[in-house]
């Protein structure tokens, strides 16, 4: 199958492994139907927390200072993973080159500080080189984050914040050009519910040295404000391989089911993944979600 470029996606991700967790089964959906998929990264993750012995010195706070350059090759691999075999692999792209911003941290570290941190970045400096990227692929669809950044993480809630704010300048940009402008503007999410399930199912086969999370420890959203469910069933086993390429960052469950990040808090590996449509031309019926995020684009 050949590359559909009359579809295109775009796909707004802060730091390498962000895509597979939020929204890899996506991408290995859309990618398998023929869509022109372009996953941006913000930063390189240079602040992550490395899990394992083997390469915890590349961390920022190891002493080498190398993980962003290593995690370029994790994503690379990753996004290889999502890919239909016989096919090229999605390649990384990064807002402003590799390494033009860094990783900022978590809310209150002191690596916020950095001169390059994303957080630190002039906010009109940011918005207009998204701006660039978004003119250059003229996707129908955007996918960013919530406005809480997921989590909370500050350069989760700057790729919404950034997103937002680039969108009417697009839309100047592009008014009555050659190339479509975004049609569809989505939020990755965590539908309550599917976390709910996913958990009670995993409860009898926690790891070894992992554990359940507390009562609203993960994020997620109420079943009603979701808007769109996408069907990844039979591409999950390739998001499965996704988070095995994270390998400094993600740990899967022998089970392929489940997963856990540094902290060891066990997550569920869902088999749809759910969004929430914030800016269309036409919107969905009410109460009835989509199960296409290009519904409704001719």
């Amino acid at each position: 199958m050949t590359t559909d470029t009359s579809r295109r996606l775009l796909l707004l991700h802060a730091h390498p492994d962000d895509e597979t967790i939020m929204t890899g089964g996506t991408i290995a959906r859309y990618l398998a139907e023929g869509v022109d998929v372009r996953v941006l990264t913000f930063t390189l993750g240079e602040e992550g927390e490395v899990i394992g012995d083997e390469w915890a010195q590349l961390a920022a706070d190891g002493g080498a200072d190398q993980l962003g350059g290593y995690r370029i090759a994790e994503l690379s691999s990753a996004l290889a993973a999502l890919s239909p075999a016989g096919r090229p692999a999605l390649r990384p792209r990064f807002l402003g080159g590799a390494g033009h911003w860094r990783d900022s941290g978590m809310a209150g570290a002191p690596s916020a500080q950095h001169p390059r941190a994303l957080v630190r970045a002039g906010f009109d400096d940011l918005v207009d080189t998204l701006v660039d990227e978004i003119v250059s692929f003229a996707p129908q669809v955007v996918v960013t984050y919530d406005n809480a950044g997921t989590y909370g993480h500050p350069d989760h809630k700057l790729v919404h914040a950034s997103t937002v704010a680039a969108l009417p300048r697009v839309h100047a940009r592009m008014a009555g050009g050659s190339l479509p402008e975004p049609v569809k503007v989505y939020e990755s999410i965590t539908e309550r519910s599917a976390l709910r399930s996913g958990l009670s199912a995993a409860a009898g086969r926690v790891p070894d040295g992992w554990r359940l999370p507390a009562a609203d420890e993960l994020p997620s959203h109420p079943d009603h404000t979701i808007t769109t469910e996408i069907d990844v069933g039979d591409v999950v086993d390739r998001k499965v391989a996704g988070l095995r390429a994270h390998a400094t960052q993600v740990t899967v469950a022998p089970s392929g089911s489940e997963y856990a990040l540094s902290n060891n808090i066990l997550q569920p590996v869902f088999d749809r993944e759910h969004f929430v449509l914030i800016s269309a031309r036409h919107r969905p019926e009410p109460g009835r979600r989509e199960t296409d995020l290009f519904a409704g684009i001719d």
